[in-house]
């Protein structure tokens, strides 16, 4: 692979790709909304050349967008939804929300799908130079956060084409392979009966009593579940405002993890059970959706280790004077606690010598591939049907937790970009060695079903249930 020409492909379009990035931080849109980002990104590829194909798998703003022939079809899977509540002015090292209420781009989402645009297109120019045969696929994938985007569009055999998906995301360290936890979101409807809370009470069956009882409930539950598992909640329905009446309706939802979708089930049958016996207690009734889920990350041998060379060829990045002093402001302001995770994880990896990584403003280090599971995504879906690699590329100061104002502040930062370049490089060589060495996709296939095991892919989002419904 002629790596200068690589390097020179991708520098001389760079500016396009950060301007792509830096307008979807703007648009900065939430699961299944994302028309002017899908847009934005389905009008840069087609100019590029690429072959589009809209509305994929019934969904609006999911797309698919295709250059060179042949296989192996090395797919790549962009985002590009933001979170709820997270505006946040650029560049202000203290939470100041550019529109008060408005969603922002807590994950780098807006890096994520510019930096798998920005590996596509510099492939498929690669090509041009080095013909050979191999496909190319850029994915628009919607609804990571929370709607399980993927995961209907796996459902929808959206992937099916694909002899291997490549997948990165960006974070304040930078490692080659982790797992992930298996996730289920569901909601808990409660019916009641209003009544005056003064006058008759005692006709009301109030449906916020319900709620208030099962978090009660599930947090007795946290002390005899796995470990590893987790169980978030939000209460998305009081009700109403005024205490003088019995809430006849409220509505909780809740997060349910664990290492393994089989045990994602079993948690979410008794968190089932807990909001029927509050409904019980309450003379209510509950209703319960199962809205998105997603499988854990399989990891995978081969494409984990091609990554992690490659990695290791592009990282430690190199930083100007200005972007260092730029990092060492949001470092100062940020979670000790974000880096430390990061540390931890080098020593168990590498011993004491661990500790000595992570002590500046910015990560310095790569940490190898490490079966550690954290965090949930849909690309887990994915992984479970096509060999998939899934890496973190440092894009912001160490200190910086995701889905947080620190994340979104620096999200135009040249910091930003130049760990969305970095990752661009690593992901656009893998993919190219998979087409100069069509033999490891084998490998990377035969890697796959030996992960699995016994184990087939399940999803518990029930078959009517559709994309966009939640």
């Amino acid at each position: 692979m002629n790596y200068e020409l690589l390097e020179a492909l991708i520098q001389g379009k760079k500016e396009q790709f950060e301007q792509a990035a830096d307008q979807i931080w703007g648009f900065a849109e939430m699961r299944y909304q994302e028309f002017q980002s899908a847009q934005l990104q389905k009008d840069l590829l087609r100019r590029e050349g690429f072959e589009i194909e809209e509305d994929l798998g019934g969904i609006p703003t999911a797309f698919r967008a295709k250059a060179g022939s042949g296989r192996p079809v090395v797919g790549l899977l962009g985002e590009f939804d933001a979170l709820p509540q997270l505006s946040q002015k650029a560049d202000l090292t203290r939470p100041e929300p550019e529109n008060p209420g408005a969603p922002g781009h807590g994950c780098g989402h807006h890096l994520l799908g510019a930096g798998c645009m920005q590996a596509a297109v510099a492939v498929k120019d690669y090509l041009l130079e080095h013909p050979c045969q191999g496909t190319v696929i850029y994915y628009g994938c919607p609804a990571e956060e929370g709607g399980a985007g993927k995961a209907f569009m796996v459902r929808e055999g959206c992937f099916e084409d694909c002899d291997v998906c490549l997948a990165w995301h960006p974070y304040s360290a930078t490692f080659a392979s982790v797992s992930s936890l298996a996730n289920a979101r569901i909601i808990y409807n409660f019916t009641g009966k209003s009544a005056h809370a003064a006058a008759a009470p005692h006709l009301g069956r109030s449906a916020l009593d319900a709620v208030e009882l099962m978090n009660v409930g599930v947090n007795y539950m946290r002390e005899h579940m796995l470990p590893e598992a987790r169980v978030h909640y939000a209460v998305t329905d009081t009700g109403g405002d005024a205490p003088n009446v019995v809430q006849a309706h409220a509505q909780v939802l809740y997060s349910v993890r664990a290492p393994r979708t089989d045990q994602v089930y079993e948690l979410a049958q008794r968190v089932h059970n807990i909001a029927r016996g509050a409904a019980l207690m309450t003379e209510t009734q509950v209703d319960i959706q199962v809205v998105s889920s997603y499988a854990d990350v399989l990891q995978n041998k081969t494409l984990d280790g091609l990554v992690y060379r490659h990695m290791q060829e592009v990282f430690p990045l190199s930083y100007t004077e200005e972007e260092l002093a730029y990092a060492q402001r949001f470092h100062e302001v940020g979670d000790p606690g974000d880096w430390k995770t990061y540390q931890a994880m080098a020593v168990k990896l590498l011993g004491e010598k661990g500790r000595e990584l992570f002590q500046g403003a910015m990560a310095d280090v790569c940490v190898p591939p490490m079966p550690l599971k954290t965090g949930s995504t849909d690309v887990g879906d994915v992984s479970w049907n096509v060999p998939t690699a899934w890496f973190g590329s440092a894009c912001f100061a160490l200190g910086t937790p995701a889905h947080s104002w620190l994340a979104v502040a620096q999200g135009k930062s040249a910091i930003a970009h130049r760990g969305m370049a970095g990752a661009a490089m690593v992901l656009a060589r893998t993919a190219l060695d998979l087409m100069e060495q069509p033999q490891l996709v084998d490998s990377a296939r035969a890697d796959m079903e030996r992960a699995k095991g016994e184990a087939e892919y399940q999803t518990l989002i029930p078959t009517d249930v559709k994309a966009g419904s939640f």
